[in-house]
């Protein structure tokens, strides 16, 4: 609420020194807690409350209602963040942005005008499959533009589960594990119990016809018998990074 206050007496004072009109002054105060664009309403409070701004999911959206968003919150935050982008989107943004970036793995278009500060604890996110990827790609990125040290474990699945119990050291060394696993989900249960650390578990829609495209992993994950398990919806790779970059700090 700092900001607010600082940017309601920098107005008024702007105002009673002549710098800006009482018209200028109102239109700031109208845009304090969101901007109104028609079809959007920007939220202008979101890095207030939560610690980063309003994040564009770009599925459905046009390109030209996205680069609308995108230039709103930039001008106002400095940070942007586009999940589930196109490449097409990301081309028209970087004519108006020269420094965006696409991340094609993650299918996410990012900005930063400021690098973040790091925060001291590290993020682990663990694949059950190589096929499991795209999600933790896009949990990553999510991570690290929010300033968040990350670590990846790729393929750890319990189909062979040697290889995740080979890696209980570098488990226990993260402050937050994101488990990500299709097909019947077992990873997230399996990893919490092996650490200390608070899990957020993310099933995703790989798998054959009986995972029902992700709901046999979403109901395992729920009734993980481990405690300390948390479960964010399927294919939500950008849920999880969220909730763990909130752990985080």
């Amino acid at each position: 609420m700092r900001e607010i206050a600082d940017t309601v007496h920098r107005t008024l004072r702007d105002f009673k020194s002549g710098r800006i009109s009482i018209k200028k002054a109102i239109s700031s105060f109208i845009d304090l807690p969101y901007k109104d664009l028609g079809f959007a309403k920007v939220d202008n409070h979101r890095h207030l409350r939560r610690g980063f701004p309003e994040v564009i999911f770009g599925k459905s959206k046009t390109s030209g209602q996205i680069v609308k968003i995108a230039r709103r919150i930039i001008s106002h935050d400095g940070i942007l963040l586009i999940t589930r982008a196109e490449e097409k989107t990301f081309r028209r943004l970087k004519d108006i942005f020269p420094k965006i970036k696409y991340h094609k793995s993650a299918n996410i278009i990012s900005y930063r005008r400021n690098p973040p500060v790091l925060k001291k604890g590290t993020v682990l996110i663990v694949t059950a499959g190589t096929a499991d990827m795209p999600i933790a790609e896009e949990a990553r990125v999510t991570l690290e533009l929010m300033g968040n040290r990350t670590g990846m474990l790729y393929d750890v699945g319990v189909a062979g589960i040697h290889r995740v119990l080979d890696k209980r050291d570098l488990l226990e060394k993260a402050g937050v594990i994101i488990v990500i696993a299709g097909m019947e989900g077992a990873l997230a249960s399996v990893v919490s119990g092996l650490v200390s650390k608070p899990v957020i578990a993310v099933p995703t829609s790989v798998g054959y016809g009986a995972s029902f495209k992700g709901l046999a992993p979403l109901l395992t994950m729920m009734n993980c018998c481990s405690p300390g398990v948390v479960v964010v919806n399927i294919d939500n790779g950008f849920g999880a990074a969220y909730f763990a970059s909130m752990i985080n700090s």
